[in-house]
């Protein structure tokens, strides 16, 4: 494997450094013995802080983390291989990183099972309109003619077409999960292919604009790269049908978020369920939280009681990969981003 000269675990050390606020996303205090354990002659390291990161950075050889700053990268000379804790990899696509040639893998494979059901769980909270059950609840308002009388009413899943911007590991988790309800699923990649039967059709984003008007369910799940920045704007969201709903699932950055709020304040689509947004935390004065058809939730669909276990059989699998010489899970092509 090119840029991989370390296959000695006697000669590595393992960086653990993942700080988040949110205390599911870190690791357990024995994260260091629990993967030592596996690998007895490996020298680990677990920083519960960002305290001392740039002393232990210097004989770093492999570092898993959220993030890794140009200057931090600079303080680490013999750094050959990053484990990104995340499934997104925006936040490394910088030139310096780049030109070093460091294997990057991500966390896609952790992350798909709770995205996925999270998925599941919009498209039938808004098919069988659900926010707008719980806010005539809070009205206690016996609402069965507001719903059943609706421009888009409550409905069934067969039969509707899911159109998934993005069919990586997560696209695919849900596309797995919403078959027993006898959905149509579409995709569309950056190549046009798939390696899954799970989809229908599998169409290249150059074609997106021809997907839209089919789709009831539009998924955002593609990587946030130059390149998709803003993919869905006005111009895709005027032709989605005015039944149609959006989930976005990936980063806020996808979407033209004024051109979204327009598109709902003007019933161009039916509402949008939304874990991820432009800025967040989402300032206060948005009107997306006060919009009816809007449903929000504050970028927790990767969140599971079970993600540092899922990410410690990730690293474990590919530190053996690693030390074996061969193609690591979840690795990240540095020229296109994801």
């Amino acid at each position: 494997m090119a840029g991989h000269a370390l296959r000695n675990p006697a000669e590595t050390k393992l960086l653990v450094c993942v700080n988040n606020p949110p205390p599911v996303w870190n690791p357990p205090a024995d994260a260091a013995q629990r993967i030592g354990a596996r690998f007895p002659q490996l020298r680990v390291t677990h920083l519960p802080d960002f305290e001392g990161l740039e002393r232990e950075l210097v004989d770093t050889n492999i570092f898993m983390t959220v993030s890794l700053t140009a200057a931090q990268l600079a303080l680490a000379p013999n750094l050959q291989w990053i484990q990104a804790v995340t499934a997104g990899v925006a936040q490394f696509m910088y030139p310096e990183l780049r030109q070093r040639g460091v294997v990057l893998t991500n966390a896609s494979s952790v992350h798909c099972v709770p995205i996925a059901q999270h998925i599941l769980g919009m498209i039938v909270g808004l098919a069988r309109r659900f926010p707008d059950s719980l806010r005539y609840q809070h009205q206690a308002c016996w609402a069965m003619k507001e719903l059943l009388t609706a421009p888009v009413k409550p409905r069934e899943l067969r039969g509707q077409v899911l159109l998934f911007i993005g069919f990586g590991a997560i696209g695919r988790e849900a596309a797995r999960l919403v078959r027993p309800l006898e959905m149509r699923v579409w995709a569309v990649t950056h190549s046009g292919r798939s390696d899954s039967d799970m989809a229908e059709r599998v169409l290249q984003t150059s074609l997106l604009r021809e997907a839209l008007p089919h789709a009831d369910f539009v998924v955002v799940a593609a990587p946030a790269t130059p390149e998709t920045r803003n993919m869905l704007g006005e111009r895709e969201f005027a032709l989605m049908k005015p039944s149609a709903y959006l989930i976005n699932v990936a980063r806020g950055t996808l979407l033209d978020e004024p051109a979204l709020i327009s598109a709902l304040e003007r019933n161009v689509i039916a509402g949008a369920a939304l874990d991820v947004t432009a800025t967040e935390p989402l300032p206060p004065a948005s009107p997306l939280w006060k919009m009816n058809q809007v449903f929000i939730t504050p970028h927790v669909s990767g969140a599971t009681e079970n993600t540092w276990d899922r990410e410690e059989e990730l690293i474990a699998e590919n530190l053996k990969r690693w030390f074996a010489g061969s193609e690591l899970l979840n690795r990240v092509g540095l020229a296109r981003g994801y």
